[in-house]
């Protein structure tokens, strides 16, 4: 994980019970003897999130309807660290402003990003549950944080952004299948992985909008980066998770295609897992605002 990532050494799941109580309903003892979760449970995940930023956030209020994502925490936080990382690289001002497409109704990054950083963001959705969840979650902690419904379902920017603002960055979690049958298998998968019987209320569950759309992770993106184009003055950087590295090439020949100044992909590791986030640009590296 990244250096400044609070979870680097693992989660006290002592401290944690002793803030949500009913945690300690889901605890047991591994083989090896540590204290753990049931993580196929999606009330024990739901739990240990509100004991986490609970915990190192501060965030005294947080929740979600059932069958809405629920984001792990730690790994959410490296996309915010690894995002400071690049926009101190690009000799960005202080009082950094952000905008979260598609923030779900566990409104994670902007959580994240304004108790670490204190920065702003706009954060939308196209789901009215999940912006009302979202606005409950901003309004009760107090948080730096404006929601908004996007009512166009194949925009991302537009009548987000008015004119005449200006973010230093935009961030995403695509959805990643193309249809609602393949989101299904990817669901079968990680429960045969675990080796548990598949049930109807899932930790892996999320609303349509969250897990896919028309041509999947990238088909979204590439819209997203040719509807950039259009606010290239108004985002210093754009930036998107990629699950599948496939999609990495096609994505930069699209950034090339609109003439963006720079292009990055950033990877993160988690354990025995990488991530990544690609970032693009259409101010040059030598650019001050």
């Amino acid at each position: 994980m990244h250096p400044r990532n609070k979870h680097n050494s693992g989660y006290d799941l002592d401290k944690l019970i002793t803030l949500e109580p009913i945690l300690k309903d889901f605890a047991y003892k591994r083989a090896d003897g540590i204290r753990s979760i049931d993580f196929a449970n999606p009330d024990a995940v739901k739990l240990l999130n509100k004991a986490l930023l609970k915990s190192d956030y501060d965030i005294q209020v947080w929740d979600i309807p059932p069958q809405f994502l629920c984001p792990p925490v730690p790994g959410r936080a490296d996309y915010i660290h690894a995002l400071k990382d690049l926009l101190d690289e690009s000799d960005l001002p202080d009082k950094v402003q952000g905008v979260d497409i598609g923030t779900g109704a566990n409104l994670i990054y902007p959580i994240l990003g304004s108790r670490e950083y204190n920065w702003r963001f706009v954060a939308s959705d196209i789901n009215p549950v999940a912006v009302k969840c979202a606005k409950t979650i901003a309004e009760l902690n107090k948080l730096p944080v404006k929601v908004l419904q996007q009512k166009q379902p194949n925009q991302f920017f537009k009548t987000i952004i008015k004119a005449n603002q200006f973010y230093h960055f935009s961030m995403c979690n695509p959805p990643f299948h193309s249809s609602e049958a393949e989101a299904n298998k990817g669901t079968q998968r990680k429960w045969r992985n675990l080796n548990k019987t598949p049930q109807s209320s899932l930790n892996f569950g999320g609303q349509a909008q969250e897990l896919w759309c028309e041509g999947g992770e990238k088909r979204f993106l590439l819209n997203m980066i040719a509807e950039s184009a259009m606010y290239k003055e108004q985002i210093y950087w754009f930036t998107s998770l990629i699950s599948n590295k496939d999609n990495i090439k096609p994505l930069q020949k699209q950034i090339r295609k609109v003439a963006a100044e720079q292009v990055r992909i950033i990877e993160m590791g988690q354990g025995n897992k990488i991530s990544r986030f690609i970032a693009w640009s259409f101010f040059k590296p030598s650019s001050s605002l």
